[in-house]
């Protein structure tokens, strides 16, 4: 299982907004600069963010983006969701009207591996929503191991 780019690109700017906290505004092209991220791109998973509720836009000059809460009570995992939607590790846990993705229905509860998958997609959840922003910049890198 792999996380999207929407997901890396994301956690990361959300990151460097957190770094900035309580300062002015930060625009997109700095972070789009500083995270070495396609701008356009940013565009489109900012304006997730935003409907989630996790950023705040501020228009003018001197605008740019805020973190709508403190680092510390946003977590990991409402950055997952917002850009990618719910955590489901395969089709048949999916339950969101809006989404593409069917979930199995001709099988439920007859799937033997169904557990496993729920157990999956628990764990995930739990590891996700464990770390806040405030953990993330908190932390010190690991040393690149060549």
């Amino acid at each position: 299982m792999k996380l999207s780019a929407r997901v890396e690109y994301g956690v990361r700017a959300m990151a460097a907004l957190a770094l900035h906290d309580g300062l002015d505004p930060l625009s997109l092209k700095e972070i789009a600069r500083s995270e070495d991220i396609s701008y356009q791109f940013l565009e489109q998973i900012f304006a997730d963010l935003r409907k989630a509720g996790l950023v705040e836009s501020v228009r003018g000059a001197r605008g740019g983006y805020l973190l709508a809460r403190p680092p510390n009570e946003i977590n990991i995992g409402d950055i997952v969701r917002a850009v990618e939607g719910p955590i489901a590790p395969v089709n048949c846990l999916v339950d969101d009207p809006g989404s593409s993705r069917e979930p199995c229905r001709h099988r439920g509860e007859a799937c033997r591996a169904r557990h496993v998958w729920e157990k999956l997609r628990d764990r995930i959840n739990e590891v996700l929503d464990s770390v806040s922003l405030h953990d993330l910049i908190e932390s010190k890198p690991e040393p690149l191991v060549k």
